[in-house]
């Protein structure tokens, strides 16, 4: 474990993927972890882990998309120096067009779960005294290079990841004065359960471990945009710049992204 300057950290979907591996990188004594997650046994899993490397954790299980959950999780918490709002599904076509059951879940998770956690923790940091260094607090907010392509096979996915990297970026630079920051993190393919149903080609992937190192370094280093592997961010740069019509074509020759992948 590094030792990161945070005492205090929050962090949603941490019972798998990279939400476990960011949790147990940030565990040690004296470090106090809030983890949400809507899995009960694999939520008591990871605060075990993290336990046993003399964290103290407050394990709560909780739905993102409850709006009044999330509120009343950040304010029940002694104090809070990042969270990193981590907690996301996928999903895709499937050869078809994407059901609207599906688009509506993505959406309700990964755009409106976000603002449910980051929006009451950045009011909560607004009354927090700021540090040595008159910062008040942190929030992460865990996009992905994906959500800098329109991507054909998950429509739902890259345009939810989009929003809240745009969020995040634009929210930072008015927050900046307040002495609140906000990251975008965008990582790219991470072995995780949410990948492993995928049939085409991942370039580049990385372990959840390697991604947890890369986020909190980045984090560290007060960067504004974490992406992560370098080569794949700009591999996803450049598709977005590929004309739609050519991206289209392109998409048929791609084995079709499974429907659900939570």
């Amino acid at each position: 474990m590094t030792d990161y300057p945070w005492r205090h950290i929050a962090i949603t979907g941490a019972s798998s993927g990279l939400g476990r591996a960011l949790a147990e990188a940030c565990a040690a004594p004296g470090t106090t972890l809030y983890l949400t997650a809507r899995d009960a046994s694999r939520l008591e899993q990871a605060a075990t882990a993290c336990r046993a490397a003399g964290a103290t954790v407050v394990a709560s299980v909780l739905d993102v998309r409850d709006q009044a959950a999330c509120t009343a999780w950040v304010e029940g918490m002694e104090r809070l120096d990042l969270l990193i709002a981590n907690a996301g599904i996928s999903g895709g076509t499937g050869g078809g067009a994407e059901p609207a059951t599906q688009v509506r879940a993505v959406f309700e998770t990964n755009l409106m779960g976000v603002l449910n956690t980051t929006l009451p923790a950045l009011a909560r940091l607004a009354t927090q005294e700021p540090d040595s260094q008159g910062l008040r607090g942190r929030v992460g907010v865990v996009a992905s290079v994906v959500g800098f392509v329109a991507a054909p096979s998950a429509p739902a996915y890259s345009a939810s990841k989009a929003a809240v990297q745009r969020w995040a970026e634009a929210t930072d630079a008015t927050q900046r004065r307040h002495g609140i920051r906000l990251h975008a993190i965008c990582p790219g393919f991470i072995r995780t359960p949410m990948t492993a149903p995928n049939r085409f080609p991942m370039p580049f992937m990385i372990s959840p471990e390697e991604a947890a190192r890369r986020t909190l370094a980045g984090l560290a280093a007060g960067h504004t945009r974490i992406a992560f592997p370098r080569r794949t961010y700009w591999l996803f740069r450049l598709l977005g710049a590929v004309p739609r019509g050519l991206m289209a074509c392109a998409s048929r020759a791609v084995p079709a992204k499974d429907v659900s992948a939570a």
